[in-house]
């Protein structure tokens, strides 16, 4: 196998409460638009590098295209 083989098929452990919420909101969330769950779910995304937050400090973006649990 080559490493180009192996950063391909790099996947990220989510949980299913995680993955719906990849699936539920689009490329770029407001914070001010989420409760208190899914703020913390998407406090964890951030951690695990699926979301950042943006230059406004209000904006949640999509890193990662894809996620397969």
């Amino acid at each position: 196998m080559k490493i180009y083989q192996l950063l391909d098929s790099v996947t990220l452990p989510v949980t299913n409460e995680e993955q719906n919420f990849i699936r539920r909101f689009d490329n770029h969330i407001k914070l001010t638009s989420l409760d208190e769950h899914e703020l913390w779910l998407a406090q964890n995304l951030v951690r695990k590098g699926v979301y950042s937050i943006g230059k406004d400090n209000n904006t949640l973006v999509k890193k990662i295209d894809e996620i397969e649990s």
